[in-house]
């Protein structure tokens, strides 16, 4: 009998406290879509990814071509020459592979330039959204634009715009 009071009181406490926390919500990409530095950022990433995507296509194209001109001469040479294509073949394949990687990979040249443009804004947005959090002594706030899976949201809680403001930016 004793555990079970004692059980209940801690989960009457630990909902006592809940009650007492407050909670807010912003929407990043809302805020991020009203910062021009952000969509300026954004046009450019997608302008250097499509130029890249392209080189790389014509590249394949290339290796394809080359591939077919050789299935079409392929009879008519010698063994020797038919490694030495094929070597050929499967180098510029190797080369274009290693350039996507450069162009696109984990640590690619795309990822540093998003660093380098977007994560600024990023960590400024965050600095304010902390700064909100402390000084309206929100135990949390949830990103609604992250998929919190929030199911319903007053808009009176929404600081997305406090944000924006702080930012110096008006909505």
């Amino acid at each position: 009998m004793k555990r079970i009071a004692s059980i209940l009181s801690i989960i009457l406490l630990a909902t006592g406290t809940g009650l007492a926390q407050k909670y807010a919500f912003v929407d990043t990409e809302y805020i991020l879509d009203r910062i021009p530095a952000y969509k300026a950022a954004q046009d450019q990433l997608d302008k250097m990814a499509k130029d890249w995507q392209e080189e790389v296509e014509t590249m394949y194209g290339t290796i394809e071509k080359m591939y077919q001109d050789f299935q079409a001469e392929k009879v008519l040479l010698t063994e020797e020459m038919k490694t030495k294509k094929e070597e050929e073949i499967i180098t510029r394949e190797k080369e274009v592979k290693d350039l996507q990687q450069q162009y696109f990979g984990r640590d690619g040249n795309l990822f540093k330039k998003r660093q380098e443009l977007v994560k600024p804004i990023q960590d400024e947005v965050y600095r304010v959204v902390k700064e909100i959090a402390s000084e309206g002594n929100y135990a949390v706030i949830f990103d609604t634009a992250s998929g919190a899976n929030m199911l319903y949201t007053n808009p009176k809680y929404d600081k997305s715009d406090e944000v924006l403001e702080k930012l110096g930016y008006k909505n």
